[in-house]
């Protein structure tokens, strides 16, 4: 930074509505409100850690010492309830020329006013605030816009005004010995901040937020993982010791299960043996019968209930003489016409 002066006026073209006057850092009541309502595993773990990390914003302030960074910009924008920190974000990266910027603000007759510095500027100085901050509407520095606020450390000097004219909030920034005079000779009252009374305006950074955020999702996704994990492995061993303790008792099934396979079985081959002897000796029998008379066994057939039916054909001669097969005529054969065909069952 040289020693020329720096002024800047921010006022980006944000359109929005108006709201009632809140403490600075802090959301209104309707915003909360909407926050309350979102539901889901996700949101709970993502609105946890922005209640974590405000808390803890909180306790540090005390801890954290003055530093006036060596480029400042400051501005004001309409108040939108609920779209505050992403617009005050959106107007300081604008005025920075980078989104990784540390900002603070307040909020004060329906407008946000606010100071921001490249993260950059803030190397040598970690864990600082601005005490021009105190001085930003709504803060407990400000007085009224018609006094011109001083802070000087280590040889810079910075001044906070509003224009008379156009109402606009105005910063200047440079070397004590050069923007001093300039600044007192303006026709307007003078207070310069006490950085040890002043209360600290802790700065925000909405790159860091989102790093931490996903390294908190990151974290509840791998823990969830892990109990799934858990709890299958102990579904799995449970399931394994079960099987080897309670083991089915399944010999005594078996043996019954054989003996009474062997028995069917037997029975089967002592009914098919008997069957099939006594069904042979018989077409035996009538082979040799009809043979002897000149005629011939066409069909023998035996049903599931062993009721035996059976066809032949006989000399037409032997029409007379049939009942001693114990057959039927069924008429002439009409194939071989010289022959009768019979039938018989039993």
């Amino acid at each position: 930074m040289s020693d020329q002066d720096n002024i800047v006026q921010n006022t980006p073209p944000v359109t929005g509505g108006a709201g009632s006057q809140a403490p600075q850092g802090q959301m209104p009541t309707d915003t909360a409100a909407t926050e309350e309502k979102k539901k889901g595993f996700l949101s709970k773990i993502l609105s946890g850690a922005k209640k974590e990390a405000t808390a803890g914003e909180k306790v540090k302030t005390q801890f954290l010492k003055p530093y006036l960074p060596s480029d400042l910009v400051g501005g004001e924008i309409p108040f939108v309830v609920g779209r505050e920190d992403e617009a005050v974000w959106n107007a300081a990266a604008q005025a920075c020329g980078t989104e990784r910027v540390h900002y603070c603000y307040s909020i004060a007759e329906d407008r946000c006013w606010y100071l921001a510095t490249p993260a950059s500027s803030m190397a040598n100085a970690p864990d600082s605030w601005c005490p021009l901050a105190a001085a930003l509407p709504g803060n407990s520095e400000h007085w009224d816009k018609e006094t011109v606020y001083l802070y000087e450390q280590d040889g810079a000097a910075s001044a906070l005004r509003w224009d008379p004219e156009t109402g606009r909030m105005q910063v200047f920034l440079g070397a004590a010995r050069t923007i001093m005079p300039r600044i007192q000779s303006l026709d307007a009252s003078f207070v310069t901040i006490n950085a040890d009374v002043a209360k600290p305006i802790a700065w925000k950074n909405r790159a860091l937020r989102q790093e931490q955020l996903s390294r908190t999702l990151t974290k509840w996704l791998f823990l969830s993982g892990l109990a799934v994990t858990l709890v299958a492995m102990l579904f799995w061993f449970g399931s394994f010791t079960m099987a080897a303790i309670f083991k089915p008792q399944l010999e005594e099934a078996k043996k019954k299960s054989q003996e009474a396979s062997l028995n069917l079985m037997k029975r089967a081959s002592e009914i098919t043996r008997s069957s099939v002897s006594t069904h042979i000796a018989r077409i035996n029998e009538l082979s040799l019968d009809l043979n002897a008379v000149g005629g011939e066994l066409l069909r023998y057939e035996v049903g599931t209930d062993e009721k035996v039916e059976w066809e032949a054909i006989v000399p037409r001669a032997m029409e007379g003489d049939i009942s001693r097969f114990g057959a039927k005529a069924e008429g002439l054969d009409e194939k071989q016409r010289g022959y009768l065909r019979i039938k018989g069952a039993r």
